[in-house]
């Protein structure tokens, strides 16, 4: 099995929004975006931004305290009260939550304005950090019923804490086709102990990285390498040949001979088109 090679009825998924391939350059060069970035932004309304709730103890005449209730932030003593739990779930649309592990707080931080910009603009979606329980949470705006955008919104921020570029993630809010798939070395080969574990990360990742840049330029795809855990984002098909290809690294085979496999399946894949 570690010398297996890429099977040759296994197609590329063409796609006119995907960049084309690239030559390796001596020097690793910088990969192209998944899309380009000329791409006209879609325009919508703000959303209706969270309402900040206080709650307050209502005391009875006898002095005991007695039910809760909530009041919107700035309203008047006087005014109007809201019952307890406010208006159904169903109303306030529904939420997605997206844990943010301890060492992303930093790049979540850095990127937050270019995080919360499309999920605003471009999906209508309100969006906040929870900084009690660590959570990015994303939610429709009442009377919304299509959670697609939801989604989109939930894989873009999930992209983006798993360690992707920020313009390659932004190809999951635009684009239709692209997902995101996940694995360990340990579920390739269990075997793994100890610095063969490191020496199988190593081989993935390639002399300078150009290994895992060589497999992102032929199957047009991205890769994280987050310790023993592996991230891919692309299409279905390319995903799948990007993932034949790290498996046969993690499991032995030479290097050499995935980048001849690489090749041949990027000239097959250029003669066709």
């Amino acid at each position: 099995m570690a010398g297996s090679s890429i099977d040759v009825d296994l197609l590329m998924e063409e796609c006119d929004d995907m960049p084309d391939l690239v030559d390796m350059l001596p020097d690793g060069g910088k990969l192209p975006s998944l899309i380009d970035q000329n791409t006209q932004e879609l325009t919508s309304k703000d959303p209706e931004e969270f309402v900040s709730v206080n709650r307050k103890r209502k005391r009875g005449k006898d002095g005991k305290d007695g039910e809760d209730i909530e009041m919107e932030e700035g309203e008047e003593k006087g005014g109007k009260k809201k019952e307890r739990g406010g208006k159904p779930e169903s109303e306030k649309g529904e939420k997605r939550k997206i844990p943010v592990p301890p060492h992303r707080y930093a790049p979540l931080k850095e990127k937050w304005v270019q995080i919360f910009t499309p999920c605003v603009k471009q999906l209508g979606l309100q969006i906040r950090y929870n900084m009690k329980a660590r959570n990015v949470e994303l939610r429709l705006p009442r009377g919304e019923t299509d959670t697609t955008k939801l989604q989109k919104g939930a894989d873009f921020v999930k992209a983006i804490v798993l360690g992707f570029e920020v313009d390659d993630a932004l190809a999951l809010v635009r684009l239709d086709h692209l997902f995101l798939e996940s694995f360990e070395v340990a579920d390739v080969k269990f075997s793994l102990k100890g610095e063969h574990v490191g020496r199988a990360i190593g081989r993935i990742a390639g002399k300078d990285g150009r290994t895992k840049l060589l497999i992102e330029n032929v199957t047009k795809t991205r890769v994280v390498v987050a310790d023993t855990k592996i991230h891919l984002l692309g299409s279905y098909q390319n995903i799948r040949v990007a993932r034949h290809a790290i498996c046969s690294l993690i499991l032995g085979s030479p290097p050499s001979k995935v980048y001849g496999n690489l090749r041949n399946l990027a000239n097959r894949t250029m003669e066709r088109m």
